[in-house]
């Protein structure tokens, strides 16, 4: 039968990092325009407030999925540790 290992520290380590990086994502404000008030100038602060809302919500999104892998391998081991004691 085979085994598999769960290296916790290196997980968790691992995880810190993500979640670190996931920190410095970001995106500049963009320059002032002055007056201008052309159509593309309008489209394209609209276009960039599309792209932080995205990545605004991405962040969440990663950040949830490192809490809930985060939870799975605590559980993991946990249940590693009760069946080591049997």
């Amino acid at each position: 039968m085979s085994e598999i290992k769960l290296k916790y520290d290196t997980v968790i380590k691992t995880l810190d990092s993500v979640k670190d990086a996931l920190a410095d994502v970001s995106i500049g404000a963009a320059g002032s325009n002055g007056k201008n008030s052309l159509d593309y100038t309008k489209k394209y602060h609209e276009r960039e407030e599309n792209i932080k809302t995205m990545l605004g919500d991405y962040k969440k999104a990663v950040q949830k999925n490192i809490e809930d892998t985060k939870d799975n391998v605590d559980s993991l081991k946990e249940q590693d540790e009760a069946i080591a004691v049997k």
